[in-house]
This record gives structure tokens, sequence and C-alpha cells, in this order.
């Protein structure tokens, strides 16, 4: 039977260890990692010889992998600022913020996985936490609303950002993408009989991902509106 996975790291205490490694340079190291390799790229061996020291002495500062990817993960989601919403309005400063994770996302392409397949209680990701919700709360939601809200907002921007870092992987030339869309949509004009609404309104030879993910996120910030009635 597989062993039970530990509480998350952020509910353990930091051992004290000496200097020559850190939490921090591990943290940093494993970003590094990722971002060549990918989350499967990642092992304890090759973070090891990323930071030219042995495999077992990482174990002093982080218990796991799984350790290692949590703080990856909260490292990367700091670079989604927050330190300049004050005075927007709500919905601005709600746009703004996941405009802003959608961009980190595309950086770190393995991060939009990580962050929904793991608690995300480091201290970056809960102060990011905090301002959405404390906006959406400013706005007019509570209860069951505001989580429902703010969970739709945060898959969205996940949804996105993996849908986009895949086609982006897979095609690096223009040509090669737009002749691809061009297929795609004959192939779809070819079985308009049996797909007509798809074949007249599924535009597959629009590639204007930052349009298209701003008019998606104005939908979701207009259903939010409309839940908080005239006080909005």
């Amino acid at each position: 039977m597989p062993r039970p996975r530990p509480s998350a790291i952020w509910l353990r205490e930091e051992p004290v260890r000496k200097p020559r490694l850190s939490r921090e340079r591990i943290t940093r190291a494993a970003v590094e990692l990722l971002d060549v390799e990918g989350v499967e790229g990642l092992s304890m061996r090759r973070l090891a010889a990323r930071l030219d020291a042995g495999t077992m002495s990482l174990y002093q500062y982080v218990g796991s992998r799984e350790d290692v990817l949590d703080l990856a993960t909260d490292e990367a989601v700091a670079e989604i600022a927050i330190d300049d919403v004050e005075g927007l309005p709500w919905r601005a400063a709600v746009s703004q913020q996941m405009g802003r994770g959608r961009q980190v996302m595309l950086r770190h392409p393995w991060l939009p996985t990580l962050m929904s397949t793991r608690p995300l209680l480091g201290p970056h990701a809960l102060a990011r936490s905090e301002l959405v919700y404390a906006l959406l709360r400013g706005a007019g939601l509570d209860g069951a609303r505001l989580t429902a809200a703010v969970g739709a907002l945060t898959y969205y921007v996940q949804g996105y950002a993996a849908m986009e870092n895949t086609w982006r992987g897979l095609r690096h030339e223009p040509a090669a993408e737009a002749d691809l869309r061009r297929r795609a949509q004959e192939h779809l004009d070819r079985a308009a009989e049996r797909h007509p609404t798809l074949a007249r309104h599924a535009d597959l030879g629009n590639d204007d991902f930052d349009a298209s993910f701003q008019l998606g996120l104005d939908v979701l910030l207009d259903g939010i509106e409309a839940q908080l009635g005239p006080r909005a």
C-alpha cells in the first residue's frame, strides 16, 4: 500500500540546519528546474545536482519531492503583484489580478497543474487569495456565492493558461498554427449538417489569446456583477 503523505509543508516548522543550504535556495533552484524540465523532470537527484549538493542533504530541509513542489508553487505565485490595487473599483482590480495570474502561468507552464493539485497554504498564495476574497466581499458577495465566484475565476484562469501553454508548446511556427486552424475550420464546415451551431459559431481561426481571455473573463465578471444587484 502507498505510504500516506505527511501533512503539508506549510503546517510544519522549518528545521534549523547548517547554512550551506536553505529552503530558499532549494526553492529557487526548483523553480528554475521546473521551468526547464517540467514537473516530470524534477527529481531530488536532479535538484541536488543543480545545487551541487548530495541528494540526501536536501532531506535535511524538505521531507519529500512533494514538499519541493509546494515550495516552488508558492514561489512562482509570489510573482503575481498585489501591491497597487488600492483605489481601483472591485471589477478592475479583480480583472487585473486574473490577468497577472495568467501571465505568471505562461512564464511557468507547470504552475496551473500544480496549483490545481495541492493545498495553496503558502504565504504568497494566501496573500493573493486574501486580496481576491476581500475585493469580492467588499463588492457585496458573501457565503457560498463568494466562494463560488472565487472558484470560478481561479479555475478559469488556470484552465485557460493550461490550454494556452499546451497549444503554444505544440505549435511554435505561426504559419503551422494558422494552417492547423484553417484545416480544423474546414473540417467543421464539412460537418455543418451534423453540427450546424459549431460550424457557424466556433471561430477556430481566432488566434488572439489575449482578447479571448479578456472576453471570457468579462463574461464571468458580468455574471458575478449580476449577483450583486443594485448595490453594485
